[in-house]
């Protein structure tokens, strides 16, 4: 049987990575028998990082190398798809995953009234006498790469104005159907569900978080994928 490597559950969501969630739901959809394994600390795995799929062979690092190993596999995850859709699907997975994805992490590792809540969730492993200065070094860390990319750059109106265009063009789709390329989930909602489902469950009232949980049109779309996968 698969094993998928992952991070704990985390603010009622089965993982607190949204790529952890997007391979789980990954290898829902593809038919795989699997099991879920929790780890606290990725540093021993391929590229220091989850999720990873224990794999016969191998593991297998990094949701789109799952995926592709897993369409090696027989796996059509846009089955049905127009080029055209194809094409569409590949945007909105790179919109989530390289730009979502960092407003996401700013809000969580940038925001002083969020940051204790998730170092006590996140680092809950890590004995509480070093906890703190552990934890002080890692969002030190994670600041400086938000500051690389650039996302830190930008002030919060600026950074909301971004994601409110990227949730514009997310709600487009979701008008015409009840998920993103049509009556049954594909690629594409396997990579933008769970990166809306994790702003939305932040564990404080940011305006990140309230843009999206005060949103009936994407809350109802990331209920509709959790019925779809009953992830447990």
């Amino acid at each position: 049987m698969l094993t998928l490597l992952i991070y704990p559950s985390a603010f009622g969501l089965f993982s607190g990575s949204p790529f952890c969630v997007k391979a789980a739901y990954l290898l829902e959809a593809s038919g795989q028998q699997w099991q879920r394994s929790d780890l606290l600390d990725p540093r021993r795995m391929p590229h220091r990082k989850l999720p990873v799929l224990r794999t016969p062979e191998r593991l297998m690092p990094d949701s789109d190398a799952i995926r592709g190993w897993l369409e090696t596999r027989g796996a059509d995850f846009d089955q049905g798809l127009s080029d055209l859709q194809k094409g569409q699907s590949r945007a909105l997975i790179r919109m989530a995953e390289d730009h979502l994805y960092f407003q996401l992490v700013m809000d969580r590792w940038g925001n002083d009234e969020v940051w204790p809540v998730l170092r006590e969730t996140f680092f809950s492993g890590v004995p509480r006498l070093i906890r703190g200065p552990i934890t002080k070094s890692v969002r030190k860390s994670v600041l400086r790469g938000l500051d690389i990319q650039g996302v830190s750059r930008f002030s919060q109106a600026e950074r909301l104005e971004r994601v409110e265009n990227d949730l514009t063009a997310i709600s487009a789709f979701l008008w015409h159907s009840p998920f993103l390329m049509g009556s049954t989930p594909s690629s594409a909602d396997y990579s933008v569900a769970p990166m809306l489902a994790a702003m939305a469950a932040t564990p404080v009232k940011t305006s990140l978080q309230q843009r999206i949980a005060n949103d009936r049109l994407l809350t109802d779309y990331v209920a509709r994928m959790d019925q779809a996968f009953d992830l447990k």
